[in-house]
């Protein structure tokens, strides 16, 4: 290796390891401000405190109801990416295995709403939600429900079309010889479509909890009740009072942090070959 290559080297992983500094630093910083009191956190101490425990009780002690909202936004999340896998990969399998003449069309108009922005469908959204709390058959759908919140991120754009695209690599073959075997279609789109596709499943599973879990505005629409509220808001109540405690905020938030953290780590390998188009486990 010439020496030129290995300044260039040299000069990467120095690059490298500044931005990997910096895109750990504000998760480092969130950790320690955990651990040490409220007046240390303003004073920008980068030093581990004693204070963790006791920051704790003090969230356990408030009025904010966090483990509540824990419990909602954990619900919340697994019950939305557990609807979103099944509706959402059916469709993207549906639009790239059956032909039909309107198609394209439609999942062209599918495309189309990912470039509506949610401000402008937030007052739609909330008189419809508030008119099925009239329909006894919808009520579990209608505003201040857990529903509300599901049903809205059960089938989106982005998945559909990730699904159809990660469909494209999928062996039609299998398709054909299953039905030649006199597998019928949902069985073939259970029994082989899914566990062939379980690393796409894997990149879908961990951005739609993700993105559920983080949720915010909706949640602060549809959900009007304290007992009803999730963790983005039960946070965002934290920093928005007249004297804000940062030492139980960052401990809130650093538990908040662990179960996507925990999500994407377990299934980091699934995640990177789901997004990478590929089809094996």
């Amino acid at each position: 290796m010439s020496k030129k290559s290995k300044a260039m080297n040299g000069l990467q992983y120095i690059i490298l390891t500044i931005l990997s500094v910096i895109s750990v630093f504000p998760f480092f910083w969130m950790v320690i401000a955990a651990t040490n009191k409220s007046v240390d956190v303003t004073k920008g101490t980068l030093l581990p405190g004693t204070y963790f425990l006791e920051n704790f009780n003090h969230l356990m002690e408030s009025d904010l109801q966090y483990f509540q909202a824990f419990k909602n936004s954990l619900v919340i999340a697994i019950v939305t990416t557990t609807l979103a896998m099944v509706v959402s990969s059916a469709a993207g399998y549906a639009f790239e295995v059956y032909k039909s003449k309107a198609r394209d069309r439609v999942f062209n108009i599918v495309l189309l709403s990912m470039m509506v922005p949610f401000a402008a469908l937030m007052v739609p959204l909330f008189r419809l939600f508030g008119k099925f709390n009239d329909i006894p058959v919808l009520k579990l759908i209608g505003l201040n429900t857990s529903g509300s919140v599901v049903i809205i991120a059960v089938a989106t754009a982005f998945l559909i079309f990730f699904f159809r695209q990660n469909t494209k690599t999928f062996p039609k073959e299998l398709i054909e010889a299953s039905r030649i075997d006199g597998l019928g279609e949902f069985k073939i789109f259970t029994r082989i479509y899914m566990p062939t596709m379980k690393s796409t499943y894997a990149a879908a599973i961990v951005v739609t909890f993700m993105t559920s879990w983080n949720n915010y505005l909706w949640p602060l629409i549809a959900l009007q009740s304290e007992e009803k509220r999730t963790l983005p808001l039960v946070i965002s109540a934290m920093g928005s009072s007249y004297t804000p405690d940062y030492g139980m905020m960052m401990t809130a938030v650093v538990l908040a942090t662990l179960p996507t953290a925990i999500l994407f780590f377990v299934m980091q390998k699934q995640f990177v070959a789901g997004m990478t188009g590929s089809v094996k486990g």
